[in-house]
């Protein structure tokens, strides 16, 4: 493990009896778990490939006891780790040596549905997949919807911005979050948005979510519920290339179809996914579409017309319309099962996360075929196809010495070409830990001073979450110096924490 993480203070090390026991007063009964055996599932999330048991692990069942607890760990000088299911897939929720685990699994339940206003009031440890059981009944669900609905937390989608096969036109989290309850590293709570689709002045829930648990601990969330659109038809499109099946993403998005969701996968996805859920997807292809069209019934039929002609025109060789809401979810179950396929095919994988412009996927494509050669390491690659989210992944067998060393280098080149044709590091994942030390390929260091000091204003002793997502850690009187010219500051008009 070549990732390097703040140096455990000895001094706090030397304090945890009296920490365990003074947590234990705020969180009685059996919500604080410190035996080593205990300790070992919270250990690491997502991205296995890093582990590192925490100090101490706490979980609260109310936000009162949250902030209590971090109340004292501020004043106590304590770190913080929050973690909500622990699907995390950049080292979010990896825990530290001198640091408390704040889990909030036990906040697992729905609020308030209010049917008339379009919306759910919902703990942070209630999963994505939940919220949509909850209000199906009343023909309304949740929109984002990530392969791992069916164990991600809500509190984890809003710290790391999460998105899904539908995002595509219903949006990210970001999107679909109109509120939150926030309590702050030194124990206040505030509530940011509310019941109304914009709140007035600073967009600070905009900087909450997607802030990968830097800035406080998310204790509520108010999301919005949409009606199911009247129907829904998918349609499985095979291409003798990924570069002709990335050209017909791009030719349909120019041609102004927004579909509900548009997802690709290449040849060894395909045989994967086949294999393990047995669907009926074509084995002669290199590339799979998959695009689901939603909206009336005239509209649906429609867009399947055009849908199909611009396939058509980019060579498509197979091309099968849902017949059913059976047949659209098992053309889905495959893409939603790709991830666990591929672990039947590798020992390990290390699943990416970045973002390009569509019309460079060819390009990406044909580049990480490169890299994958350059390492002798396969790459299955799915896509959020419609909006540039690749997820390669990455297969290498941790028991062969060197291969996990090479797969992250190879990941590391493929989010660094992310960057190179105009994209971004992380399109849903979060930088964490699995992409902290390539920060600066895309932001320059006044970039990255600015969002530190965003991060000192909501944590000034920068207790929750360190060693995540920046690459250089500052105290914040170093960032926070500022030029005082007789007694006034820079700018007095702009608003100040």
């Amino acid at each position: 493990m070549t990732l390097k993480m703040p140096q455990p203070e000895a001094a706090v090390l030397a304090r945890r009896a009296a920490i365990v026991a003074a947590l234990r007063r705020i969180v009685p009964g059996e919500g604080v778990i410190a035996d080593p055996d205990g300790l070992r599932p919270f250990e690491s999330d997502g991205l296995t490939a890093y582990r590192q048991p925490p100090m101490v692990v706490v979980l609260p069942e109310t936000t009162e006891q949250v902030s209590q607890v971090l109340r004292w760990c501020h004043d106590e000088g304590v770190k913080v780790v929050p973690r909500g299911s622990g699907t995390s897939l950049s080292g979010g929720a990896l825990p530290l040596a001198d640091g408390v685990l704040l889990g909030l699994s036990k906040f697992n339940r729905v609020l308030e549905v209010d049917y008339d206003d379009r919306l759910a009031v919902v703990q942070p440890g209630v999963t994505n997949l939940a919220v949509t059981q909850a209000v199906e009944a009343r023909g309304f669900y949740y929109a984002p919807d990530p392969s791992s609905q069916i164990a991600c937390s809500i509190g984890g989608n809003v710290a790391e911005n999460s998105g899904g096969v539908h995002c595509l036109k219903y949006g990210l989290t970001t999107n679909n979050v109109l509120g939150v309850e926030l309590v702050m590293m030194d124990g206040e709570i505030v509530r940011l948005g509310g019941r109304h689709l914009d709140a007035a002045g600073l967009d600070l829930l905009g900087v909450v979510v997607g802030s990968e648990g830097l800035l406080g601990v998310v204790t509520e969330v108010t999301v919005r519920i949409l009606p199911k659109p009247e129907g829904a038809r998918a349609l499985l499109i095979g291409f003798p290339s990924v570069e002709s099946a990335g050209q017909c993403v791009a030719d349909v998005i120019a041609g102004g179809i927004i579909p509900a969701g548009m997802e690709m996968m290449d040849r060894l996805a395909i045989e994967a996914a086949e294999a393990f859920v047995k669907v009926g997807y074509p084995l002669d292809v290199d590339a799979l579409l998959i695009v689901e069209l939603d909206g009336v019934g005239a509209e649906c039929d429609h867009l399947i017309d055009e849908v199909t002609r611009i396939a058509e025109a980019n060579g498509s060789t197979t091309l099968s319309a849902s017949r059913d809401e059976a047949e659209r979810l098992a053309f889905w179950a495959g893409r939603k099962a790709a991830f666990p396929a591929v672990g039947r095919i590798s020992p390990d994988y290390y699943c990416m996360d970045g973002t390009i412009p569509r019309r460079r996927l060819p390009d990406v494509l044909e580049r990480m075929a490169q890299l994958s050669a350059k390492y002798g390491l396969g790459v299955a690659n799915v896509f959020h196809a419609g909006d540039g989210n690749l997820h390669p992944l990455i297969l290498y067998d941790a028991n062969k010495p060197g291969e996990l060393d090479r797969a992250e280098a190879f990941g590391s080149d493929i989010l660094r070409l992310c960057v190179e044709v105009g994209g971004v590091l992380t399109g849903e994942h979060g930088v964490g830990v699995e992409k902290r030390d390539l920060m600066p390929d895309m932001f320059g260091e006044e970039d990255l001073a600015q969002q530190q000091r965003v991060k000192c204003a909501f944590d000034p002793k920068g207790l929750l979450n360190p060693g995540k997502v920046f690459p250089t850690l500052h105290r914040c009187a170093e960032l926070g110096r500022m030029h005082i010219h007789r007694g006034q500051v820079p700018h007095p008009d702009l608003p100040r924490f």
